[in-house]
């Protein structure tokens, strides 16, 4: 097994033991520009790029929840493969979803659904703020 073999198997099982919010919150802050407020008030963290809200998490009924942007056809496949998505809570019902705290969670799925998320509110960024997103990416690397 190589070095890179056992970072993505050491990584597989840490990420089990996270949260959803946890994992989430992990992903979303690695991406440049994001800042994270409660403008609701205590127990709603909300992720914005550039002002631009893309990801929100809190507790519904006792369960974590995250409300991720989506495309429209994206969202209505999603909810009809996983009974742990739903139209967005307190949101537009075509243009979000939330995701419930499940045991049969797929991280990778949520891994993506955050960067996409990301990435949509990135697309209708002015191309200036674009550029500038781009610039800190490639200084990361």
């Amino acid at each position: 097994m190589d070095n890179l073999s056992i970072i993505h198997s050491f990584i597989s099982v840490y990420s089990q033991l996270m949260t959803l919010h946890q994992l989430a919150a992990s992903l979303a802050l690695k991406f440049p520009e994001v800042t994270v407020t409660q403008p609701f008030g205590e127990g709603c963290d909300v992720f914005k790029v550039l002002d631009k809200v893309f990801m929100l998490q809190f507790y519904l009924q006792g369960k974590a929840v995250i409300n991720l942007k989506v495309a429209p056809d994206h969202g209505a496949m999603l909810r009809d493969i996983y009974s742990y998505i739903h139209a967005g809570w307190h949101m537009n019902k075509r243009h979000w979803i939330s995701v419930y705290e499940n045991n049969e969670l797929d991280e990778p799925l949520i891994e993506d659904l955050v960067q996409n998320s990301y990435e949509l509110v990135i697309s209708k960024l002015k191309k200036a703020e674009k550029v500038r997103i781009e610039l800190l990416r490639t200084l990361e690397k």
